[in-house]
């Protein structure tokens, strides 16, 4: 695995009430529903990135408020055409 080393100012932690191991995982939990929001990657490769079991990444979605569905109105169209 690749360490990245992040220089956060130390206010950022006080803002957030987390110690700076709880910011780094939050980031990385962050980062990969944004990721998975925007179709960058798979809700197995997002949860992987943000250290979590495919249920915790679930979960994790639902508090981001980010659907777990990912399809654009023409793939949920398509899919609706060919349920006939």
């Amino acid at each position: 695995m690749t360490q990245l080393t992040l220089q956060i100012p130390e206010s950022a932690f006080a803002a957030l009430h987390q110690a700076p191991d709880e910011f780094g995982q939050e980031m990385r939990i962050a980062a990969a529903v944004k990721w998975y929001e925007l179709g960058r990657v798979s809700q197995g490769r997002a949860a992987e990135i943000a250290g979590l079991t495919r249920a915790a990444f679930i979960d994790a979605l639902s508090r981001y408020r980010v659907s777990l569905f990912q399809y654009t109105a023409d793939e949920l169209a398509e899919e609706l055409d060919d349920g006939d």
